[in-house]
């Protein structure tokens, strides 16, 4: 076996944390041990010194089935169990395997490679719920998915995936058409692992359908009705995808939605999708999507306009992370401030102002009516929706895109928001002097006679006639005497 060819065989199993090892055992019931501390390496499965397992991470290229020797399914038993087993996951696009025995105790293993990752928690839900629906038990010893619907601890702590022993090890061959051994190797498996991922072609619309069944049915932990109904509402609105142009505010506003409120949920973290995490995953799903490269014609903005969604969604206070109601988006206030007025009027007015400024923002993301400039901005935020110029200056964090853009283009400076943008496009002002010295007069600036003298120079032509004597001028101007003699005063 070639170097290229161990290279292949090992990346079909990218995953090596929270690994399981056992000695070999002749009666082939082995001491699986779990070890948490380092991953597994290369030269510890190209060795062979034990026998070795692996789990499955967040994302995964494959699903496995495991019929025991025992099992009511296995073809020594039922020469057609497998095929019914097949046929049920068809409707999914998964129509072709790679069957091994896994040791010497003759037990099954059908790996179910697949084109692309796939969410590992997702393809378990959906393999699983299709298997019952169709009427197979599921349970160690008859019939095994891996990955497995994993569980919540007393502790509130989510189980690992199960740990499944890697093919072609001890007692591990290919199995024919017929259940026949045949010789094998670790390049003949990846050969048939390859031919088997070309034809297993994922059906979008059923996996996603099984999805939605598989979650309301087979929920680790119970949501509340309402929320369960908001994600099966997200869900079923994000599911169909682009169906024609003219969608992509409507999908980017549910998917943000349902990232930002069940993104952990789903996915099983113990924190909520924020900031450039939520930005990542809606682009993630809106990408994935059906239709988005034929109908989406935001194809090139696609990360600022998830930036906008997220950036709207976090602000606002009618939506909050499932569990984490302390996450809501509100008004940011020194923690002193919070503690002696926490409830004032001048906070319930501004944190309603930003209320209904966020929601004119969602109004016109939904509408494809927000512009990409402060200026075109400002102006339909006060026209058509009657905010005034200071609201918008104290909360131009929500609308402005130097604060919705991480990256803007040209980040304008302070003084361009202040002035430019919030002012309605006025100029800036000037900093100007008081006017009334302490006696209420006009008071008078000190010239610069010099200066003064050069601009008259300069327009002599026009404003002065030839051979005038500038020494009144100096003295009435510039506020002293002249003492010089008549004769030494200069003269056009």
């Amino acid at each position: 076996m070639t170097v290229t060819e161990q290279d292949a065989f090992l990346s079909l199993f990218p995953h090596r944390w929270d690994w399981i090892f056992a000695e070999h055992v002749a009666a082939d019931r082995p001491n699986w041990q779990t070890e948490s501390r380092f991953p597994l390496s290369d030269r510890q499965i190209l060795s062979g010194e034990k026998l070795y397992g692996v789990r499955f991470g967040t994302e995964t290229s494959y699903f496995m089935l495991d019929i025991d020797s025992g099992s009511a399914y296995h073809p020594k038993r039922d020469r057609f169990a497998v095929r019914r087993i097949c046929n049920a996951l068809e409707i999914l696009g998964f129509t072709s395997h790679v069957a091994i025995t896994s040791s010497y105790s003759s037990g099954v293993h059908l790996y179910f490679p697949l084109q692309d990752d796939m969410l590992t928690w997702q393809l378990a839900a959906v393999v699983t719920h299709r298997l019952q629906t169709a009427g197979f038990v599921l349970e160690p010893g008859t019939l095994e998915v891996f990955p497995n619907n994993r569980t919540y601890s007393d502790a509130g702590q989510l189980s690992l995936f199960n740990a499944h022993r890697l093919p072609m090890q001890q007692g591990s061959y290919l199995l024919s058409e017929d259940w026949e051994l045949q010789w094998s190797d670790r390049a003949a498996f990846v050969s048939r692992w390859v031919w088997a991922a070309n034809r297993n072609s994922v059906n979008r619309l059923v996996y996603d359908r099984l999805l939605l069944a598989a979650v309301e049915k087979n929920r680790a932990r119970r949501l509340s009705r309402p929320a369960n109904k908001f994600l099966l509402d997200l869900q079923n609105d994000i599911s169909p995808g682009w169906t024609g142009h003219g969608q992509t505010n409507f999908m980017l506003g549910r998917i943000t939605l349902l990232s930002y409120c069940f993104g952990h949920y789903l996915q099983g973290l113990k924190k909520p999708l924020t900031g450039e995490r939520l930005v990542l995953e809606i682009v993630k799903v809106a990408t994935q999507s059906p239709g988005y490269k034929d109908w989406c014609r935001h194809q090139h903005e696609i990360y600022r306009r998830a930036e906008e969604w997220a950036s709207c969604v976090e602000r606002s206070r009618r939506y909050f992370p499932y569990g984490y109601k302390e996450l809501r988006g509100e008004p940011e206030q020194p923690p002193l401030q919070k503690r002696t007025q926490p409830n004032t009027w001048n906070q319930r007015q501004m944190a309603d102002a930003r209320d209904r400024l966020t929601f004119a923002i969602a109004v016109l993301l939904n509408n494809d009516r927000l512009p990409s400039g402060a200026r075109e901005r400002f102006d339909i935020l006060t026209q058509d929706f009657h905010f005034s110029g200071e609201t918008l200056y104290h909360h131009r964090d929500l609308w402005h895109p130097a604060f919705l853009w991480k990256t803007p283009p040209n980040p304008p400076n302070k003084k361009d928001v202040l002035a430019r943008d919030c002012a309605g496009g006025a100029p800036a002002p000037k900093t100007a002097g008081n006017l009334l010295d302490q006696t209420g007069r006009n008071q008078r600036p000190a010239l610069d006679w010099g200066a003064f003298l050069t601009l008259l120079e300069g327009e002599a032509g026009c404003n002065t006639s030839p051979g005038k004597d500038l020494s009144d001028l100096e003295e009435k101007f510039c506020g002293k005497p002249n003492t010089k003699p008549r004769s030494e005063r200069p003269a056009l």
